[in-house]
């Protein structure tokens, strides 16, 4: 059974910081690229940030510079650093793996960026 597991999430103050985890169980990790997304109840689910199987990351404009996609395939777990947020990031975060041929998500954290 293939379980996405993220914790981290929470509220924070604008220009805080939270690091995001997503525990995979259930697949080969180091053969899946990794990706977190995020979505509010106005806005559809968007991409953040991606990383290969190689570690490769890349961003969506709004993240470059302020968040950092890192995995560690020991622990199967990838991870998002959230750096500078700001109450648009405020959404509910997800992960997901990919191998090109399957694709499973986690169940999402909430993350509350507020004053």
């Amino acid at each position: 059974q293939v379980q996405l597991v993220e914790s981290g999430g929470g509220l924070v103050q604008p220009g805080g910081s939270l690091r995001l985890s997503c525990a995979a169980s259930g697949i080969i990790f180091r053969l899946y690229g990794m990706a977190w997304y995020r979505q509010t109840p106005v806005k559809q689910r968007e991409l953040v940030a991606t990383i290969n199987k190689t570690g490769t990351p890349n961003y969506v404009p709004s993240a470059k510079g302020r968040f950092t996609i890192s995995r560690d395939n020991a622990k199967n777990t990838v991870y998002l650093q959230m750096n500078d947020l700001k109450p648009e990031d405020t959404a509910v975060y997800f992960c997901t793996a990919r191998d090109g041929v399957r694709e499973y998500w986690g169940q999402g954290t909430q993350v509350t960026v507020s004053s």
